[in-house]
């Protein structure tokens, strides 16, 4: 048995908040974001849309595209999931009407696209499923401080479905190796303290719990980057040793959307020509773990990524975690 990425769907909310949205209610300017993250805007949830509601929208569109695609399992990757407990992935797998298929969440932050892949070719590869549809979805825009200008020009919503189905040719499956990483040590360097049970610890058993501040992203921006440059850029060289392939064979580069410094000084780091750098950050934002599946399905969109392509897919986010892989684009 074989595994292929095979059909990518995606859902962004109707709400655009531009630069110029965020200068009526925060000290700063459009130049100043887009210098710094080369955003110029983000899709935000609707009042009272949550992650489900992202996700739901996402899978009915993947059923209008792939109409009688019958999935047997749902992964879903998030960074903000609609309650601690329970997982948001049944929610999504009842409301689509997919009865009682496998569901459950995965929490790997921006690299959570990567390691949902990786579990899905793992699930086929082994017998469990035949179709994973992978969903990514996000509302982290509620965990980020409004009035923060460091972090709310960042982060925008959407939704993705990536399927990725059992294949009886092996020439057909499109998707690995792959190269995971985490370094719990620096979890510091990007996080949201409250909400859990660290926090509820330090409260004491019985006490009223209290975090307004901690509810919000925390992040240590300059060491951030340096760490993600250098994480991106050693897997992506493991990877590419690994597999026996060079920067030469690469048609293109699909760097998770977080910061367009930090891709550019990740292109620098790896010497991959401009042309071969795929973004969509400057429309959307960071997405987090919508970011790869959304660049995917943009890029070849627009024609910039075609059939046979071989892509090389990297990303980082907090746990911290990282990951690449590499992917033939030969959807059906």
């Amino acid at each position: 048995m074989y595994a292929a990425l095979t059909h990518i769907t995606t859902h962004l909310p109707s709400r655009v908040e531009t630069n110029a949205d965020l200068c009526t209610r925060m000290d700063t300017t459009d130049e100043w974001i887009v210098t710094r993250t080369g955003i110029a805007q983000r899709h935000l949830a609707a009042p009272g849309e949550s992650t489900a509601d992202l996700a739901v929208a996402a899978m009915t569109a993947f059923a209008a595209e792939r109409p009688g695609t019958r999935v047997d399992t749902l992964v879903l990757a998030t960074t903000s999931p609609d309650r601690t407990c329970p997982a948001t992935a049944p929610e999504v797998a009842a409301r689509v009407g997919l009865g009682g298929i496998a569901g459950y969440d995965i929490t790997s932050a921006c690299s959570g696209d990567l390691y949902g892949l990786a579990t899905a070719v793992g699930l086929v590869d082994a017998g469990i499923a035949r179709r994973v549809a992978l969903v990514t979805s996000e509302t982290f825009s509620y965990f980020v401080d409004p009035a923060d200008r460091t972090t709310a020009p960042l982060f925008g919503d959407a939704a993705t479905v990536s399927l990725v189905e059992r294949v009886r040719d092996p020439d057909d499956a499109n998707l690995g190796p792959f190269d995971l990483g985490s370094d719990g040590a620096g979890l510091g360097l990007l996080e949201v303290p409250a909400g859990g049970a660290r926090a509820r610890a330090l409260a004491g058993r019985g006490r009223p719990v209290a975090w307004e501040s901690g509810s919000y992203l925390q992040m240590a921006g300059r060491p951030l980057f340096l760490e993600a440059v250098a994480r991106m850029s050693a897997s992506c060289r493991k990877l590419l040793a690994d597999s026996g392939s060079s920067i030469d064979d690469i048609d293109g580069f699909v760097v998770h959307q977080a910061n367009a410094r930090i891709a550019r000084a990740l292109c620098e780091e790896l010497d991959i020509p401009d042309g071969k750098a795929l973004s969509n950050i400057r429309t959307v934002g960071n997405t987090l773990s919508s970011s790869i599946p959304l660049l995917l399905a943009d890029s070849a969109a627009a024609g910039t990524t075609t059939p046979g392509d071989t892509l090389l897919l990297t990303a980082f986010g907090a746990g911290l975690s990282w990951g690449s892989c590499l992917l033939t684009w030969n959807p059906r």
